[in-house]
């Protein structure tokens, strides 16, 4: 046993410990806190939004939901890469220092762990509620008579004609089960059959029907009846004159992290490639299946040995709950609730607008910058740039960088527009944005058919940059009006995403996001930009060498101070530059709202560096670095979180704010980051997070805060 163990953690020596505590103690000893371990910390704190008692039920239900669909993404992608590496006895060391296998023991112990928590809380919690809210979900047993025959009659002719028994036995080969969609499995014998065997037949439950049937009550409530029950109450009528035996809801998730190879022709080679990638992912490797509890021990074991799966892959879900939280979207949305739903707070006025006077777009930005900073502020001044330029006679070219776009998106119809009314029109369309592959190959199509220059990606490289360029000839000179930030160009997710945004005509700007442009698109390679750091050119290293500059001072006894503020840290060689500048005396706080593979607070480590979270009713999305530079303030913001990846594998700007209002504006935001005792978590050295202390202070929630603040407010900001 001492040598598996040494073997497992990739030791030079055994050890006399149990497994599991010298996993625990090896995690504890390592600079470095686990990526995914730290991400199911996040999930926890999302679950933490629906035990606020001040939220309705509705809004406790949708974090619910929103935890459900974040494991899904991480089971397809995180656990799935994680396979790559065990199916293919490649060798992986987790930022903890395990090896591959002790790690997966590990990582699904933990989310078995996390799905018993968010069911239990369901359970116990939630669903008492539902009466007393309007609604209940209800089984077909809890029906009258008569909603019996309507749900019946509703079987037969709507949701019958869909259904297909899909059998596996020694004839018929096994199907392929699709990924994140209800599955039943019944198990069946045959009467007449001598050998008396037994055979599982699969069901595919249609997800283009709503997953509950509705009846209104007398008293004005809602029953909600899960289409699987339905199903399951007429089974019989799909095995006529065959034993059922067995019938087993379940659900499964499956691999879905691939990478592109590079391809010369992008046209033809590289789309195909994609197309044949989007493939596997519906044919992945399971790694994951969500069962209802107690399921028949036969299906089970035939699925294990197929799938080449355990009892850890496996997460039984009690009877009481539901399976796939997801669904319940229909209720949290439902016509009915809307008046006991949360109400969105109307945007405000950017403060760096004009407060009264001219009102057209173009002149104002000739006139100054605008610092965006949603959902406080709205979207609209960026759409109705891009709008106003694809119908304007002087706009002479439109150039974007698309990663993500709404439905019906306002974006890619202004798009459409500029390039039927002749303009140059260049966009280039991230396909390899994942989970909307599908959505952005269909669109970038669309937009080259109607004459846009289309550029799908740049070879191995994902575009998560977002930046916007107009052209427009205004006869004394030619004005270029520029968009940098650090969300998508989606007007929907901009509505509860945090996110900062720059619209200038400054040539400085324009020079660099012209420049930046011609990287994208050709093979320009300029010396320098003046306000961008660009990856993966030198992003790493300087923001490494900003960090050193902060240590420098402090060491010279100069005043310092470093305030980051990112979805996730990751990248080693950064977090070990923030090590180093704790070491050299640097006040460091960091707002990292995911994962953090930085331990903060380690004794002759990291004792200068504090991390809070910030989880609550927005998805905090903003990119903020700010650096004391001595008292002359270097502010930075953009599309790049400190990740590999963000360094290495995509093409990220950040974007120095130059007029002292744009950075005072930035530095409010971290100071009220900084500030919030309503949303916010203290992260702990061990890696765990605790709800940030109000030790006697106002309650001051940053997502109500930030609808209130005033050129008043940012006047004198300081943040060290």
């Amino acid at each position: 046993m001492p040598e598996l163990i040494s073997k497992w953690l990739g030791l030079a020596d055994g050890s006399e410990s149990k497994p599991s505590d010298a996993i625990s103690k090896h995690i504890q000893e390592s600079n470095y806190i686990s990526r995914d371990l730290s991400w199911l910390k996040f999930n926890y704190r999302v679950l933490d939004q629906a035990k606020h008692m001040d939220r309705s039920i509705f809004e406790r239900l949708k974090f619910l939901a929103i935890t459900a669909s974040n494991l899904d993404e991480f089971c397809t992608i995180r656990l799935g890469s994680l396979y790559n590496y065990l199916d293919y006895g490649k060798e992986r060391y987790d930022y903890s220092g395990l090896r591959e296998n002790p790690f997966r023991q590990l990582l699904l112990t933990e989310i078995q762990k996390f799905v018993r928590d968010q069911n239990e809380y369901y359970v116990k919690k939630l669903k008492p509620l539902f009466e007393k809210n309007g609604f209940r979900i209800i089984n077909c047993s809890s029906l009258s008579v008569e909603h019996s025959a309507q749900v019946d009659q509703y079987y037969q002719r709507t949701i019958y004609p869909m259904l297909t028994p899909m059998l596996f036995d020694n004839y018929h080969t096994f199907p392929v089960l699709k990924y994140n969609r209800l599955l039943f499995g019944v198990v069946t014998r045959v009467p007449q059959d001598p050998n008396n065997q037994q055979r599982v037949s699969f069901i595919q439950v249609p997800s283009n029907l709503p997953r509950f049937y509705e009846i209104e009550n007398e008293d004005e409530s809602i029953s909600f009846i899960p289409i699987e029950d339905i199903i399951r109450r007429n089974m019989q009528h799909l095995f006529r004159n065959v034993d059922l035996e067995a019938i087993n809801l379940f659900r499964i998730n499956r691999n879905g992290d691939f990478t592109l190879e590079e391809s010369e022709d992008i046209e033809s080679n590289f789309l195909e490639e994609l197309k044949k990638k989007l493939q596997t992912r519906r044919t992945g490797r399971v790694v994951r299946i969500d069962v209802e509890e107690n399921p028949d021990p036969w299906m089970m074991r035939m699925l294990k040995i197929h799938w080449d799966l355990d009892d850890l892959n496996i997460f039984q879900i009690p009877k009481e709950g539901l399976i796939d939280f997801t669904g319940i979207g229909q209720i949290i949305n439902h016509r009915e609730f809307k008046d006991k739903r949360l109400q969105p707070r109307p945007p405000v006025k950017p403060l760096s607008f004009p407060e009264q006077g001219e009102s057209d777009l173009f002149e104002i930005l000739k006139e100054r910058d605008i610092l965006l900073h949603h959902p406080y502020n709205s979207m609209e001044p960026v759409l109705e740039l891009l709008e106003r330029a694809a119908d304007d006679p002087l706009v002479l070219s439109i150039k974007i960088t698309i990663y993500r776009l709404s439905k019906d998106s306002r974006i890619s119809a202004a798009l459409l527009k500029a390039a039927e009314n002749g303009k140059h029109v260049a966009v280039l369309f991230e396909v390899k944005a994942r989970f909307d592959e599908e959505n952005n190959l269909r669109e970038a199509q669309k937009l080259q058919k109607a004459g846009c220059y289309v550029i799908y990606g740049v070879s191995n490289l994902k575009t998560h940059t977002k930046l916007l360029l107009v052209v427009r000839n205004e006869g004394d000179r030619v004005y270029r009006y520029v968009h940098l930030s650090s969300g998508n160009y989606n007007e929907v997710t901009s509505r509860f995403y945090t996110d900062i945004g720059l619209m200038t005509t400054n040539e400085a700007y324009a020079n660099d996001v012209s420049d930046f442009f011609n990287v994208i698109t050709g093979h320009s390679q300029p010396a320098a930009y003046r306000n961008l750091i660009t990856s993966p050119r030198d992003m790493r290293i300087q923001l490494c060498n900003l960090v050193k500059r902060e240590s420098e001072n402090a060491k010279a006894g100069i005043p310092a101070g470093i305030v980051i503020k990112l979805n996730s840290l990751q990248d080693k060689e950064f977090i070990d530059s923030l090590y180093e500048a704790s070491q050299a005396g640097v006040t460091i706080k960091l707002i990292i709202r995911g994962m953090c593979c930085l331990r903060p607070g380690r004794k002759g480590l990291s004792e200068n560096i504090e991390v809070i979270s910030i989880v609550g009713e927005y998805l905090e999305h903003s990119r903020i670095y700010y650096f004391h530079n001595a008292g002359d303030p270097k502010v930075y913001t953009g599309s790049a979180d400190a990740m590999v990846r963000s360094f290495d594998r995509r093409i990220e700007s950040l974007f120095m704010l130059e007029q002292d209002i744009l950075r005072k504006q930035a530095m409010n935001n971290l100071r009220y980051n900084l500030k919030d005792n309503v949303n916010a978590y203290t992260m702990r050295e061990d890696g765990n997070y605790v709800i940030k202390e109000q030790n006697g202070e106002p309650p001051f929630n940053v997502h109500k805060e930030f609808y209130e603040v005033t050129r008043e407010t940012i006047k004198d900001v300081k943040l060290f």
